[in-house]
């Protein structure tokens, strides 16, 4: 992959990353307002709605914590050398592929052998 499409799919990247480091920013926020907003005159059901409501908002942090991860992983592998090459196999991964999930680490052949269960992923 040339250089010029390295730096457009870093770009994309990182502007990824700026966008679920909000998202995770605003549930946290979000969550900490449901427990302060607690005036401590709640029925049972009240009390429940706010203890799933904040449970909803920790685990949408924890996805986007998990695309955080997977975003610098992307970008790890840009700085390495190794971006657009699928781990399984070596063969370039399709950038039609790479637009559509910038943090793809197989192509589409290898994905869907893995999960169709046929073999794991390599680490």
């Amino acid at each position: 992959m040339d250089a010029q499409k390295l730096e457009h799919f870093k770009r994309k990247l990182l502007a990824e990353r700026e966008r679920h480091l909000a998202h995770i920013n605003d549930n946290q926020q979000d969550a900490r307002q449901m427990a302060e907003a607690d005036d401590g005159v709640k029925d049972a059901a009240d009390m429940s709605l706010l203890d799933v409501n904040q449970e909803i908002e920790y685990r949408l942090s924890e996805r986007e914590s998990q695309l955080v991860a997977e975003i610098e992983e992307a970008l790890r592998r840009i700085a390495e050398g190794t971006y657009g090459i699928c781990e399984r196999c070596g063969k370039p991964i399709d950038e039609r592929r790479l637009e559509a999930l910038p943090t793809a680490r197989y192509d589409a052949a290898c994905q869907a052998v893995m999960e169709a269960g046929q073999e794991t992923p390599s680490l």
